[in-house]
């Protein structure tokens, strides 16, 4: 889909040509119909596509797994363990490291709970659910600390980030209804 103010909205990683290193424009190259990052002087068109965030939300014993985040964006705040996906590393592989360098847990089978659409920032959210292995975890070096939360004890006030909020309760209302689906969503503003 076309978007009539997308030129106001586009932000290019870049502002000069990695291949001549000349400064760049954004407009629509000829035979496209999206604004794009082009050098004017090599001609060269930067194609930038969303970022992917994979995560986990980890259960045990009728808690959950949240992580108060050492980093910005939101330092302070609570979430769950996600991140961008890095080149060449599945998705389930990203949400399982994601969970291991931030709150030091593992699980033993994800399945896939959430695929989250956030266009005005570009992101697409995996988030899976999985049963905390032995009951262990630890704050890494992104987190300033890691707890279990029932569902009354959740900081709402303090959750970093709206898809995060809504992944939590879409647990907890599939969790009342006693049966856990995939679901898809689309956040267009915090």
């Amino acid at each position: 889909m076309f978007v009539d103010n997308q030129k106001e909205q586009y932000r290019p990683d870049q502002n000069y040509c990695s291949k001549c290193a000349s400064p760049i424009t954004v407009k629509i190259p000829e035979g496209d119909n999206r604004y794009r990052a082009v050098c004017d002087k090599c001609g060269t068109i930067f194609y930038e596509n969303p970022k992917v965030v994979s995560g986990c939300l980890l259960t045990w014993k009728d808690k959950i797994l949240l992580c108060k985040r050492a980093t910005e964006p939101r330092s302070g705040f609570w979430t769950l363990p996600a991140g961008f996906l890095e080149n060449y590393e599945t998705v389930e592989g990203g949400a399982l490291r994601e969970t291991m360098e931030e709150a030091g847990a593992k699980t033993k089978q994800i399945q896939l709970f959430l695929m989250c659409n956030l266009p005005h920032i570009s992101q697409i959210y995996m988030m899976y659910h999985g049963e905390l292995l032995d009951g262990k975890f630890s704050a890494g070096i992104e987190s300033e600390e890691v707890r279990l939360f029932g569902e009354n004890e959740i900081p709402w006030d303090d959750i970093a980030f709206t898809v995060i909020e809504r992944t939590i309760k879409l647990y907890f209302r599939d969790k009342k209804e006693g049966s856990f689906g995939i679901h898809f969503d689309t956040i267009d503003k915090r």
